[in-house]
Formats: C-alpha cells, structure tokens, sequence
C-alpha cells in the first residue's frame, strides 16, 4: 500500500502543471505602446480586433485554440489602424478642477474649496469660475480626494433621482414598490432580470433629466413585458411621452457620458 502511495506520489509530482495563457500583451506602433487584451471565444472563427469606445480598450477575440504568435502578429499589423481609432476617440475628462461636467444635462464647473466645510454641492457662478459657465460644482477637501467624492455625490443623485422616478412609474402600475441598484455598465443603461431586480447606470445623472426618467420608465415597463414587443413599446410611451425624444438622444450622445471620470474603480 505504500509503495503504491509512493509511485503515485512520483507520477504527480512529474505533471507540469500548464502555464496560464496570457491574457493581453502589448504592440508598439510609431513609437507608441498599445495594449491589446486577448479574448478567447469558442464560436469565433477568425481574429477581430476592436476598439471599445467608452473605455478606449483595445479588445482582439481569437478562436479558442487560437495561437498567441499568431494573435500578436496579428496586432502588430494593425498597429496603424489600433492608433488612429483611440485618437478619433473623444477626449477623457477626469473628475477635477477646473473640469466642465454635465449634472442632468445642465454644464457645471468643478470649483475645488478646500477651506470651505461639507463634501459637495452645487451653487450659481461667482467670480472665481474660469469657464464663465453659470453653475459650479464645489468639492471641499483634499485635492486627491476630489474624484471620489464628485463621483460619490453623483451616484447618490442619481439614486435619488432613479428612486423617485422608479416609484412614481410602478405606483403608476399599481405594483409592489421595487429597489434600484446602481452599476457602471457600457453596454447598457437599464436592466431588468427574471426576478424584478432594477439596475440603472448611475451615469444617467448626467444626462437631461428626462433621459432618467425615460429609462426608468423602461425598466418598469418590463415588470409587465420582459420583452421589447409592440405591447412593451405602447406601455413604455404610455409612461413616459418623452420615449422617442429619449431614445434619439441616447443614441447621438449616450458614448459621451463615459467620458467622464472614467470607469467606476472596482
């Protein structure tokens, strides 16, 4: 029995485990370095390379058994294109100083006032506004601190915002009343999941109000159709009149909203 337990033990320890495949990698283009992360993807057939343009990664998706050498070689031919496309993209705009952001549609300035008491709020322009724009959003604090705290304050307007619309549409239907989840997704700005669960971006605050409000009628709407049939449709203009005006403006300026801040850490 243990010499039986012994050439097993030998067998085992002579298994090399596999190294784990790479998962991105790095091409250099005119001077240049881009990532490139590798997606491995069982029904693909060829190499795609892509650019997501709300975070500026560049994606390639490969079959699964694709070659690493391969994929990279790839890559680096397309070096030319992987540039021109993130310089086509449009300019990121960190939560800081002196930084121009939409707050339910409206521009406001960034305005840092470390001697001042509380977190962050918003008032009319005073003097000390570069931009001349008319409303401020002031920020006390550290100056390291800065993006957290205009990005927390954001999430919470947008809860309070999504809360109240939410309520107001599900009332509306005489349903139970729902909570609302907040996430960063760029894929979507709503869902709806089997069970009711109601998630919105918090990004929509910085859309004009009735944007907000279209998509949470949306999302009520599938209380009642978990689908986007000709009844989902009647019910969703039924709730909100400003559907097709909503909608026409997510698709012509839904990207931009990604620009700000960046994606959400975590």
């Amino acid at each position: 029995m243990l010499r039986l337990f012994r050439e097993g033990l030998r067998k085992t320890s002579r298994v090399t485990p596999r190294a784990p495949r790479a998962s991105s990698f790095e091409v250099r283009h005119d001077g240049s370095v881009y990532k490139v992360i590798l997606k491995r993807v069982a029904t693909a057939r060829r190499y795609t390379l892509r650019v997501k343009n709300e975070s500026g990664e560049v994606v390639l998706t490969i079959p699964t058994r694709g070659s690493l050498r391969d994929a990279q070689a790839f890559a680096e031919r397309q070096g030319a294109w992987i540039g021109a496309h993130l310089r086509r993209l449009p300019q990121a705009i960190p939560f800081e100083p002196g930084a121009i952001i939409p707050l339910r549609g409206v521009a406001h300035e960034i305005v840092h006032c470390p001697g001042r008491r509380g977190t962050v709020w918003t008032e009319a322009a005073s003097p000390d506004l570069l931009s001349h724009h008319e409303l401020a959003l002031r920020v006390t604090g550290d100056r390291a601190h800065i993006e957290r705290r205009v990005r927390d304050y954001l999430k919470r307007e947008a809860k309070r915002d999504l809360d109240a619309a939410v309520l107001h549409y599900t009332r509306a239907l005489n349903l139970p009343d729902r909570s609302v989840g907040l996430r960063d997704t760029t894929s979507r700005w709503g869902s709806c999941s089997s069970e009711g669960s109601l998630n919105f971006s918090w990004r929509l605050i910085l859309a004009p109000a009735y944007v907000l409000d279209y998509l949470a009628a949306h999302e009520v709407a599938h209380l009642v159709h978990m689908n986007h049939s000709a009844r989902f449709w009647k019910l969703t203009q039924k709730l909100c009149p400003a559907t097709d005006r909503a909608e026409a403006w997510l698709k012509a300026h839904g990207k931009e909203l990604h620009r700000y801040g960046g994606a959400t850490p975590g």
